[in-house]
């Protein structure tokens, strides 16, 4: 919201400085702003209210642009007939179980996980079996492990094998 009144009052007032540069004469509530300022001393009430009301927004917008947020969660699918969602799950979780569904897959000697917002990327080392088909049977498990997990969004996988070398 303050973004959205912050935009419009930039656009006001830059759509009026090209104006002024294209010979046309400012506008009258930015003559009236700039006089208003001009005039007024540095202890009027409402310059110093002004001031602070504006310190204090833009210290909530420095703690809101510094804190994380819910980013590292993930949020699960609501119930049937329900309109909010109220559980998530932490990324680090949901790459643990799946690790654990991409290692129960014949022929993974090795897997790492990471969850991000709308993908899942996998890369694991293939023991033994054909790459082909240990690449279907992990999309298959992972995709399955997805469901299982509830994520309000399934996440995109991406998968990356390559064969054990020792």
């Amino acid at each position: 919201m303050v973004a959205l009144v912050a935009f419009c009052a930039i656009g006001a007032l830059l759509y009026d400085v090209i104006a002024v540069r294209a010979g046309h004469p400012a506008g009258t509530w930015r003559t009236r702003i700039t006089d208003e300022m001009t005039t007024r001393p540095v202890d009027d009430p409402w310059l110093l209210a002004t001031g602070a009301v504006a310190v204090v927004l833009g210290l909530w917008l420095l703690i809101l642009a510094l804190t994380p947020g819910l980013r590292r969660l993930l949020p699960l699918r609501a119930p049937e007939g329900s309109t909010e969602t109220g559980a998530w799950l932490d990324r680090k979780g949901a790459a643990m179980v799946l690790r654990d569904a991409a290692m129960r897959v014949p022929g993974i000697s090795s897997a790492r996980v990471r969850v991000r917002r709308r993908r899942v990327v996998t890369r694991a080392e293939v023991g033994f079996r054909d790459i082909a088909t240990v690449r279907d049977d992990l999309s298959r498990a992972l995709l399955q492990q997805c469901r299982q997990l509830a994520l309000a969004h399934t996440p995109r996988l991406a998968i990356r094998l390559r064969h054990h070398t020792r």
